[in-house]
């Protein structure tokens, strides 16, 4: 009887600990969501008057920035690396951007962002000498710090969806970079739904990273600054030309000459 008893005894105290765990499980998770979504509204919140919808919007930019992502998922075009694509060239036909900073992963040699990107930029006729690649742009921190740190820009324009936008200017904030983005549409066949879930997830590791471990890029070097390129290219061209044109003057005084 006594065994019996002390086996009643024994299951009740499981049960209850068991449901005193279930319960402050409960509170955890209810804490977290509350958190999760206090961060997320707050990242949303605080990039509202950076955050450009319509071309009208944009004033002219020494350099957009354009993030990167995989131009196909499987075999079909992946909608969010087109539209940001196409808003680039658009600004870019528009006269709104001088130079582009193409910013992405380069995991390997069959996958590499900026190259893929850059490579449709001159199918649309941008010049090779306004381009510049990232190849370190391995997540959003690496591709907006390192845009200050080693391209030396502290005025760009980001390309990319809404919802990145918003994290990349938390993230260029927390980090005193002057940025604006131009928000462009994310898909049309379907919701985005499990993209904007995971959002909410990389806002949180973003806000961490900024106030809790205070990560930096993984990988930092010596400036290259865009600008001082771009003007190095105009000149180089310029004297180029000008070569070319004294060459083809004396070739036809000579000609005339004979």
């Amino acid at each position: 009887m006594r065994r019996l008893f002390h086996r009643h005894n024994s299951f009740e105290h499981y049960l209850a600990l068991s449901l005193k765990a279930a319960k402050y499980l409960l509170v955890v998770a209810i804490l977290l969501s509350i958190t999760l979504f206090c961060i997320d509204r707050w990242i949303s919140y605080q990039a509202k008057d950076q955050v450009f919808t319509h071309h009208q919007q944009v004033t002219n930019f020494d350099v957009a920035v354009v993030l990167g992502t995989s131009k196909y998922l499987g075999k079909i075009l992946n909608e969010y690396y087109s539209h940001r694509i196409e808003a680039a060239i658009e600004l870019y036909n528009e006269g709104k951007i001088d130079n582009f900073l193409l910013s992405g992963d380069n995991a390997h040699r069959s996958y590499n962002e900026p190259w893929t990107m850059k490579r449709d930029l001159l199918k649309a006729e941008v010049p090779e000498e306004n381009i510049f690649l990232d190849y370190a742009g391995f997540r959003t921190l690496d591709s907006i710090v390192r845009a200050k740190e080693i391209f030396d820009t502290d005025n760009f324009l980001i390309i990319s969806q809404k919802f990145h936008c918003e994290r990349a200017l938390f993230i260029a904030n927390s980090h005193h970079i002057n940025a604006k983005c131009f928000a462009v549409p994310g898909p049309t066949k379907h919701s985005g739904l499990k993209v904007r879930i995971r959002e909410v997830f990389a806002r949180a590791k973003a806000f961490l990273d900024v106030y809790i471990t205070n990560t930096k890029p993984k990988f930092l070097g010596p400036k290259e600054p865009i600008l001082e390129q771009s003007e190095a290219i105009v000149e180089e061209q310029a004297v180029s030309a000008a070569v070319q044109t004294n060459s083809t003057t004396v070739s036809g005084a000579a000609a005339t000459n004979d």
